[in-house]
């Protein structure tokens, strides 16, 4: 089956889960029409479905190739970028000073989980491109920007992101690439770098990449590490290319998925060095670098949305289509559809609940960066940027863990013919592997979340997001609808688990800090659970109090969620605050 984008989802996410309308309405968008938003997802919709859709399966069963020192796509692949460019997809965000579009992240991320879900491989292309943009934008040089900035904009160049090599990978502050001063005010670089996605490709014809390398006097570990722009082919001053500069892929990754994204190892200095052009300040790389990777964590955490999306119309088309078996009770002749059986439906409405709620909370995400930006009030930006600081942790690594576990169920709902490739249920399964990896593992993401961001601001962020969740929780309970069910009271109880929780570990991180630690991933999933939840409610609210004709299904949707998931909370509450000192003295289990 195709794919086909989830619109009005989508829109009652953006609007009402993720406080988009709320937002606007207070005029943090300054004159941004939201009129255009359900235009422009149409139109996401539509390419993706009539060009991205098809070639995934081709991307994954061709895959990419290294030969002579250049890599080449999957069929299709130039020619959709081609296209892609063409439509102005690559600039929907994007500075119009330089030929963006200027529409807000919310929007753009809304078309990621499009990209990702109609064909991952080929969308984690430009969202990296993205972050090579935020990071050029915000720290490169008028000049940098007057070369490259309008290229990576509108897609006529791509942009990677070089971090890893063997022995750094979470650990950057362990690279060895080297960097070197030159006399005209550049620089020359010599290393090598591991595990880069789409370092070579045959769909633009430069590639801007951005790699982090050490000076001879720079301090030791992250502090004395600084960050490149270095391009493939040298930039002449009429803006034409010139020579092909020293940086070559000199080898590509046989992966378990995302087989046609190409993931290479990159070689700088087999003739001289790469030539390279500072991005900020010396031994500044990491604050520059981190721009970028923030951008990337929450399009990673689309990425996981949208598997996660694709998986779920597979499965509930199959469990449609597939008869075996009898419904209980059943007087017709013949087999039943599938869907018709209990576990069945639990499975669909597994699938369907989380990613509606991991959906919500990266929408949110995009939302409160948008705001940190786009507000007049500095106050307004400040608080913005911490509930974005605070959320992009969790938009990564529920959401992704979310696309695994959907994509397994998936897999499932197909039975035995999930486990063969043709129906292609596995290669969503495949795909959603790496999302919990790359960017920051989950388990970095929710060190992060304990014990950066959950203190920040003494906790105001934290408190601050609770008391708009408790607020969602008495509109349901008022609503005394119900269809509603447990849901009102489920999510206090979530609410409240949260909030111990999070005062455990405040109290730990001072105090024994290991513990803390021990208790990190399944806090996330607390607080992503909790969060989710809330937010679902949310939108059966307002698509409740709209009219909406389907209002009813999401009203049951949130329910489901809170019976079935955000009443996990007291269970996770006590992982956190009990399961420390088992996790801890666990040494002797793990010896031998």
């Amino acid at each position: 089956m195709t794919y086909r984008a989830p619109i009005n989802d989508i829109l009652l996410a953006l609007n009402h889960g993720a406080g988009l309308k709320a937002a606007v309405e207070a005029g943090h968008y300054g004159d941004f029409d939201p009129d255009i938003t359900a235009a422009v997802l149409e139109e996401a919709g539509k390419f993706a479905s009539d060009v991205l859709a098809p070639l995934n399966k081709i991307g994954d069963r061709n895959g990419v190739k290294l030969a002579d020192g250049k890599v080449t796509t999957a069929p299709g692949w130039p020619d959709a970028y081609r296209r892609w460019t063409e439509a102005g997809w690559n600039a929907v965000s994007g500075p119009e000073a330089f030929g963006g579009q200027g529409l807000p992240l919310a929007i753009n991320a809304a078309c990621t989980e499009i990209w990702s879900a109609s064909n991952v491989a080929f969308g984690l292309c430009p969202l990296l491109t993205l972050s090579a943009i935020e990071a050029l934008d915000a720290h490169g040089s008028d000049e940098l920007k007057r070369i490259y900035l309008a290229k990576l904009i509108s897609g006529e160049w791509t942009g990677t992101m070089q971090l890893t090599e063997p022995q750094a990978g979470s650990d950057v502050g362990a690279l060895r690439t080297r960097a070197e001063r030159a006399g005209d005010g550049s620089y020359r670089i010599t290393g090598s770098k591991i595990f880069i996605t789409y370092g070579d490709h045959d769909m633009t014809d430069n590639i801007v990449h951005f790699v982090l390398a050490r000076l001879p006097d720079a301090p030791a570990g992250t502090k004395g590490i600084s960050l490149f722009l270095i391009p493939k082919f040298l930039v002449n001053a009429d803006g034409s290319l010139g020579a092909r500069n020293d940086i070559y892929p000199s080898g590509i990754e046989h992966k378990l998925g995302m087989h046609a994204s190409p993931t290479c190892t990159m070689t700088m200095g087999d003739h001289g060095g790469a030539i390279g052009y500072l991005i900020g300040e010396e031994n500044a790389g990491m604050r520059c670098m981190f721009t970028m990777m923030n951008q990337a964590r929450l399009g990673v955490g689309l990425e996981g949305v949208g598997v996660a999306d694709r998986a779920y119309q597979q499965a509930l088309a199959y469990a449609q289509e597939r008869r075996q078996g009898r419904a209980i009770g059943s007087k017709g002749t013949g087999s039943d559809p599938i869907i018709v059986h209990p576990d069945v439906k639990r499975m669909l409405l597994q699938m369907r609940a989380l990613t509606a709620a991991s959906r919500s909370i990266c929408y949110a995400t995009a939302v409160a960066l948008d705001v940190a930006v786009r507000a007049k009030d500095p106050a307004v930006r400040s608080e913005a940027a911490a509930r974005g600081a605070l959320l992009t942790p969790i938009a990564k690594a529920f959401s992704t863990d979310i696309g695994n576990e959907v994509a397994y169920l998936g897999v499932q709902v197909h039975g035995g013919m999930g486990f063969i490739e043709e129906t292609g249920a596995a290669q969503h399964y495949r795909d959603a592997r790496i999302t919990a990896i790359y960017e920051g593992t989950n388990g970095i993401q929710s060190i992060d979340l304990v014990t950066r961001k959950l203190g920040a601001n003494g906790g105001a962020s934290v408190l601050k997001l609770m008391d708009e969740l408790t607020d969602v929780v008495r509109r349901v309970e008022a609503s005394n609808d119900p269809a509603f069910g447990t849901t009102g009271a489920k999510l206090r109880d979530a609410l409240a688990s949260l909030d111990r929780a999070s005062r455990w570990l405040l109290e730990k991180l001072a105090s024994n800090p290991n513990d803390a630690l021990a208790g990190a991933t399944p806090y996330l999933r607390l607080f992503g659970s909790a969060l989710g939840g809330c937010m679902l409610a949310n939108e059966a609210l307002a698509a409740r109090s709209e009219g909406k004709a389907d209002g009813a299904r999401h009203v049951a949707l949130a329910r489901f969620f809170a019976e079935t998931f955000a009443v996990q909370a007291p269970s996770l509450e006590k992982t956190v605050t009990d399961a420390a000192d088992s996790v801890m003295a666990a040494d002797a289990v793990l010896v031998g």
